[in-house]
């Protein structure tokens, strides 16, 4: 299954990728260099841990590429009125008689502790594309769901925007 990222979440990744090659690569390799320069590897310390980061420089820049590779690229446009991408959404559940705020993103961006939910998420998937007012119904697994009702939808703010993944 492919993920689902926008031309942003993209391009936030080809700069990270960008700056791994250019400039965490350069530093990374200089401190494998300098380690090595001390003597003896089998108690250098200072050799493992240099070559620990830098593996795991290069291990980030593969998945990133693997990740856009295989990244369906969607809109993040959506009308005003209507829950979608980089929407923030007050929600009521009924079972709990509660009220909370989630912002609906793509998977890469997603993160529950930040009330950060993926649109390929239970919730996510089953609010978007609905209006203010709508009771909906969150399927979990068949048989088992809860409900929620819209209560407002809202631009999120352009902070979220500047977090990285």
């Amino acid at each position: 299954m492919k993920h689902q990222v926008t031309a942003s979440d993209i391009r936030k990744m080809e700069e990270e990728i960008e700056h791994r090659k250019l400039v965490v690569r350069k530093e990374a390799l200089e401190a494998v260099k300098e380690a090595r320069a001390q003597g003896d590897l089998s108690e250098n310390f200072e050799y493992y841990a240099a070559k620990q980061y830098k593996n795991k420089n290069e291990s980030r820049i593969r998945y990133l590429e693997r990740y856009i590779r295989n990244a369906e690229v969607i809109s993040d446009q959506s009308a005003t009125d209507e829950v979608g991408l980089n929407k923030t959404v007050e929600l009521y559940f009924e079972d709990e008689d509660e009220t909370e705020e989630y912002t609906l993103v793509t998977t890469v961006l997603g993160n529950s502790l930040d009330n950060r939910i993926s649109i390929e998420s239970p919730l996510g998937r089953a609010i978007r594309g609905h209006a203010c007012g709508d009771r909906v119904y969150v399927e979990i697994k068949p048989g088992a769901g809860y409900y929620v009702e819209i209560r407002s939808i809202r631009e999120c703010d352009k902070e979220m925007e500047l977090r990285k993944f």
